[in-house]
């Protein structure tokens, strides 16, 4: 197979005109080529407004090797196709059937690839299937009633479901599961261009019903998926894992169980602390989500609104403050909302989220500030998630049970003490007002957090809005608080996987092995491989 690299298209184009492109470069004709795959794809907008689309694609063709020597350009380069690969099973046997607890990402496609090799899992969710989840949580938007244990942290499909489905990944994969998570998510319903877009992303709207399909898939393998079962204790005996104890007082006996019980476990973090699980406090990232107009944000990336040939845009921006704090955005969602993703009551906690056309008002991301154990009080494991509570209970006092906003104007003269200049928002877009799910309130945002990190996002944003203009404008909206970008503790393991207590396998973004979904996914699928190579079907 020969790849060809950075093809360069204008904004509008045919898929006839990028295969006369690649046969240009590959100095042959057209017809020649006997099959063309998009590998990646992206939008090339540094020269604005003239604007293209690059791609990176794969093609086929015959007498390979006479075309290559007849090329010599750099863009092209023979590859060869090295599909992703399960192992081979294990010797040992398994007690009982390999028990998964939590239904994320790391969860269900663990369960996916164990289901699929004749493993015949069991995975335990504490919250609802992703059906029922959706109507718990779009009852908490609309009348503030939470349920804690369905809700945009908690139920199928973990934490990312009620997100903008981002798919993008800085893991390196060198055995191809990056390639294997999206290629099971377009099998299940995903739209195919996340095989090759460079910044893919689902959308919620689609990802509940790629999820409530990965769930079908499960079952139809010989899985088993309850709901409403939160793993309450652990049963172990000189260090090896023997089940685990559901809702408090059913026992389900089992020697390999998986945790991937997401980054807002918190009573489960709890009861491993108390069980002696070996864990530690780790650093993650704090700080208030930033909104702007999108066709603002779409004129700042592309030099003109975005239209039908090209997507709402996103950025990633990052700056250092003066006290060596790094400042960076986060989890982006070009045309979407800021949602109240709550799972406690008295402490608000919000999110990003974008459905698949991404066509809402506003753009948003989190501007966050990392915080280690040495920024944060106490100490022991749990640190962290005391620290994350804390910003949460002022959160949800100064809002009054509503998500605070406040403008970056005033949140910037109540940090520094120096009034900002108009706003260019208020005049160009009069009608921008906070895209929220969930009740929102006008608030002093900036009470929530520390007075260091309130100095460290000013200086980063502002510095920021030297070169992309209006990025700090005073007429932005901040809200808060951006809490769970991560999980604050990590759950040792060791190469096989495997806790101090053997048999229990930590896994996913809860455990402090990833950072999104599809990274999450990857490592559920590391677990599977973990416990394949180790135990017979």
């Amino acid at each position: 197979m020969i790849r060809v690299n950075q093809i360069r298209m204008p904004l509008e184009h045919s898929t006839e005109d990028l295969l006369h492109k690649t046969a240009k470069i590959l100095r042959i004709k057209p017809d020649r080529i006997e099959a063309l795959q998009i590998v990646k794809k992206s939008i090339d907008a540094r020269k604005k407004p003239d604007i293209a689309v690059i791609y990176t694609v794969d093609v086929t063709v015959g007498a390979q090797e006479k075309v290559l020597a007849g090329c010599r350009s750099r863009q092209v380069q023979a590859v060869t196709e090295r599909p992703y690969q399960f192992p081979a099973s294990g010797q040992r046997t398994m007690n009982g059937r390999p028990i998964i607890i939590g239904t994320g990402p790391a969860g269900l496609f663990c369960g996916y690839m164990l289901a699929r090799h004749g493993y015949r899992p069991i995975l335990l969710e504490r919250g609802r299937c992703v059906e029922q989840r959706r109507e718990d949580v779009e009852r908490f938007w609309r009348e503030g009633i939470l349920d804690p244990a369905s809700n945009v942290q908690f139920g199928e499909g973990g934490a990312g479901t009620f997100s903008d489905g981002k798919l993008n990944t800085l893991v390196k994969d060198p055995c191809g599961r990056n390639r294997e998570v999206l290629r099971i998510f377009v099998e299940a319903g995903a739209p195919e261009n996340i095989l090759y877009d460079a910044r893919p992303h689902i959308g919620t709207d689609i990802l509940l019903s790629v999820v409530s399909r990965l769930r079908s898939q499960i079952l139809s393998w010989g899985g088993e998926v309850r709901f409403g079962a939160q793993v309450t204790d652990l049963v172990i005996r000189q260090n090896r894992l023997e089940g685990v104890v559901i809702n408090g007082r059913e026992t389900l006996a089992g020697s390999v169980a998986v945790l991937a019980i997401g980054h807002s476990a918190r009573d489960t973090f709890q009861m491993l602390s108390d069980r002696q699980v070996p864990m530690e406090a780790k650093s993650f990232a704090v700080g208030l989500r930033i909104e702007h107009p999108r066709q603002m944000i779409d004129r700042i990336q592309y030099g003109t609104d975005s239209g039908p040939l090209l997507p709402a845009a996103s950025y990633k921006v990052t700056a250092k403050a003066s006290d060596g704090r790094g400042v960076y955005s986060f989890c982006m969602c070009p045309g979407g909302y800021v949602v109240n993703a709550s799972s406690e009551e008295g402490r608000t906690a919000v999110n990003g989220m974008s459905y698949s056309g991404r066509d809402g008002a506003g753009s948003n991301s989190a501007m966050i500030v990392t915080v280690s154990p040495e920024d944060y009080p106490g100490t022991g494991p749990l640190a962290g998630v005391a620290f994350q509570r804390r910003l949460e209970e002022r959160a949800c006092r100064i809002g009054q049970g509503a998500v605070p906003v406040e403008s970056y104007g005033d949140y910037r003269e109540a940090v520094t003490g120096c009034p900002s200049p108009a706003s260019q928002i208020r005049e160009r877009y009069p009608d921008f007002k906070p895209s929220i799910k969930g009740a929102y309130r006008m608030a002093p945002v900036h009470e929530i957090l520390p007075s260091a990190l309130n100095r460290a996002l000013v200086e980063g944003i502002d510095l920021i809005g030297q070169t992309v203009k209006g990025f700090n404008d005073s007429g932005t909206f901040l809200s808060g608080v951006e809490s769970r970008t991560s999980s604050p503790v990590r759950i040792h393991r060791d190469d096989t996987g495997q806790s101090a207590v053997r048999g229990l396998y930590p896994c996913g973004e809860g455990a402090g092995y990833a950072g999104g979904i599809t990274s999450a996914a990857m490592d559920g699928i590391l677990t599977a491989e973990k416990i394949a190579s180790a135990y017979q079907e």
